[in-house]
């Protein structure tokens, strides 16, 4: 399962939205992990909400109201869809929003900043736009914006050393035995006040929160996939179930239970 597979929340049969996917050149990937252009369709008066763990990037999000750059999401980061429309969204590389800002990116976890504000990206959503408009589907339309946002991050050469030490920090996160910030600390050789000044700087976010979002999405996943509470919960490091029935909800607004049922066609209501 792919870098935003794994965080989303929604239904992936759901026809309404088809997302394409494009790796960035091999010269760009300390910058760039990958291309998303979402397409919908959804039926008039109707809507879809869609909810993602985020991961600990910073995101490009073009479309034709806006064109941001957003910060990593506390909570899982929702969009309510309607009608017929699409974006063009970049996921860049752990660690490197701080370069595109200009600043600590925790100044934009939970929001975002404007593109028109970022030197790097001034007057990028009216390109893209131009290229996006005619046919959002197109495969054509997809290559030469990929091109025009290559083209620009091409000339920032090579990611600094707190952005590729925080990119390193990142993928130890990944690893299960991994299970507290004194483990982290220990893996890197840093004391826990350098890391949690490197977190906030370059990811946005906690090590306690990299930790607890590494669980949740891995949760997700399993409960997609049938898998039991209480074994998944004893298998992430939790003391308790309810622990991890608390973390979840407070996370993507479903108890793991409804998101369960929810993920295998079961309605239900949230008590």
């Amino acid at each position: 399962m792919d870098e935003i597979s794994r965080g989303h929340l929604n239904d992936p049969e759901d026809g309404s939205v088809t997302i394409y996917r494009r790796d960035p050149s091999a010269s760009l990937r300390n910058w760039l992990q990958v291309f998303w252009i979402p397409v919908w369709s959804v039926p008039e008066s109707g809507f879809r909400e869609q909810r993602v763990l985020t991961h600990p990037v910073c995101l490009l999000s073009i479309t034709d109201s806006y064109a941001r750059l957003v910060g990593p999401a506390s909570v899982a980061a929702r969009q309510v869809l309607r009608g017929d429309g699409w974006a063009f969204g970049v996921m860049f590389r752990p660690g490197v929003g701080r370069r595109l800002l200009g600043r600590d990116v925790s100044a934009i976890t939970d929001g975002h900043a404007d593109l028109s504000e970022i030197a790097l990206l001034h007057g990028l959503a009216e390109e893209i736009r131009n290229l996006m408009q005619a046919d959002p589907r197109s495969a054509d339309a997809h290559r030469a914006a990929q091109d025009v946002v290559e083209g620009r991050v091409a000339s920032l050469g090579h990611p600094d050393d707190g952005a590729v030490l925080a990119g390193r920090v990142v993928s130890m996160v990944e690893d299960p035995l991994i299970a507290s910030v004194a483990d982290l600390c220990e893996a890197l050789d840093l004391p826990e006040r350098k890391l949690q000044r490197l977190c906030s700087g370059f990811l946005g976010v906690s090590p306690r929160w990299l930790i607890r979002q590494r669980r949740l999405q891995e949760a997700g996943e399993q409960l997609r996939n049938g898998g039991s509470l209480a074994d998944l919960s004893t298998r992430l490091g939790y003391t308790d179930q309810s622990h991890f029935s608390r973390d979840f909800r407070a996370a993507t607004g479903w108890p793991p239970g409804l998101f369960a049922r929810m993920a295998k066609g079961v309605p239900g209501e949230v008590r």
